[in-house]
């Protein structure tokens, strides 16, 4: 009887929602300030070819949009998707959803900047602007190579995104597809935020990309064959592409229990160029965790001048399972680690913690001090390591 209360209650507030909010139809130039319901059905409406003028712009305070699952377009199915341009939504104030959205054909579909408590749910945000690559199936083109370096004065809009958020402080996403882009979901300067239970695969640059974002969860996301640079046979580099990618002070993030599976690497975190120039910083106390990183055709995860906590992921079949170039402080503890090349290798590490972690059938285990030949400063293990590590490994555990 009680479930049965609170069916009809669900039902009721719905119905109430639908009674009092207005249904309207998409059109160019067209600014939301109060919560709606787009009318379903196909717009074709190209942004402005000249400006960063959307084609829709919702800005207020506790706004929901709901499009009901109406399709935005861009561009006719005769476009490339390298001649994509311009934005679709562009949001900004507080407390806004946006939810059942269908957004194809532009180089930005959805921009948000501060916006606080924004929430995107149920969005397909794929088949917007992706480069044409020039590398062929037998030779490799260098100026396909991805530079995401630097992004303080948002160089990233230039990949273009299914999802780009700026300044965006609690922002949830969820439940969200976007396939065939370069990127899907980029975030900048955003903390705090929630990115849950989302598709962001077969994109030729980035699942998730992080700069200067902090204390977010990334948790339950399928981020498989976000990947460019490879060829089976002829050359397997990735190209800076990656399933998840933390860059430039981007700390105390969790990642959790996520698939980023056959991606350029699984994930690539990079201290940033402030601590490059600095000697101070870096991308620290991020939790990587229960996550499946295998397939990569160069690493599973790289973690380069800074401080995590790697455990329990499965990582396989890679170049490199863990590459911790010049990590500090950090602790790789119980992973699975088969069937790489190498299994980790730390380059200039200094007080790194191995521990638990099992290696099989990798061709070398651990690979301390590539570079010198020298173990890492204060780099300590759980046990000695016998010479076969070095070598070949199968079933050790360290």
């Amino acid at each position: 009887m009680k479930k049965i209360a609170q069916a009809l209650f669900l039902c009721f507030c719905s119905a109430t929602f639908l009674a009092q909010t207005p249904e309207i139809v998409l059109s160019k130039d067209l600014k939301i300030t109060t919560s709606c319901r787009i009318k379903p059905g196909a717009y074709l409406l190209p942004a402005d070819s000249l400006t960063a003028a959307p084609v829709c712009a919702i800005t207020g305070e506790n706004i929901t949009v709901d499009f009901q699952n109406a399709e935005l377009r861009g561009a006719d199915d005769a476009t490339m998707p390298d001649r994509f341009y311009g934005y679709a939504i562009r949001i900004s104030g507080k407390n806004i959803t946006l939810k059942n959205a269908r957004i194809r054909g532009y180089k930005i579909a959805v921009y948000a900047e501060d916006v606080e408590n924004l929430l995107l749910e149920n969005c397909d945000l794929s088949y917007n602007y992706r480069p044409r690559l020039l590398s062929t199936r037998e030779r490799e083109d260098e100026s396909d190579w991805l530079s995401y370096h630097h992004n303080d004065a948002d160089e990233w809009l230039r990949y273009g995104a299914g999802i780009y958020l700026k300044n965006c402080p609690g922002a949830t996403v969820r439940g969200c597809r976007i396939t065939g882009n370069q990127n899907a979901l980029l975030m900048t300067g955003c903390n705090d935020g929630l990115v849950y239970n989302n598709f962001f695969h077969f994109n030729s640059g980035l699942g998730i990309g992080l700069y200067r974002s902090s204390r977010n969860k990334l948790m339950h996301n399928r981020l498989d064959w976000n990947v460019r640079g490879y060829s089976h046979g002829f050359y397997q580099r990735g190209q800076d592409s990656a399933g998840i990618l933390v860059y430039e002070q981007s700390n105390e993030n969790t990642i959790a229990y996520n698939s980023a599976t056959h991606s350029g690497d699984g994930l690539f975190l990079w201290a940033g160029q402030t601590t490059m120039d600095s000697g101070q910083g870096g991308c620290n106390d991020n939790i990587i965790f229960g996550n499946d990183f295998s397939h990569a055709p160069t690493n599973g995860v790289e973690v380069t001048f800074s401080r995590n906590r790697i455990q329990g992921n499965i990582i396989r079949e890679c170049t490199y399972g863990i590459w911790g170039g010049y990590s500090f402080g950090s602790l790789i503890l119980g992973n699975y680690l088969a069937d790489c090349k190498t299994g980790i290798a730390i380059e200039h590490g200094q007080n790194d913690t191995i521990r638990q972690n099992l290696f099989q059938d990798d061709s070398v285990g651990i690979q301390p001090g590539r570079v010198t030949g020298n173990p890492p400063i204060g780099v300590t293990f759980s046990t000695a390591i016998p010479a076969a590590a070095t070598t070949a490994s199968t079933g050790m555990c360290f």
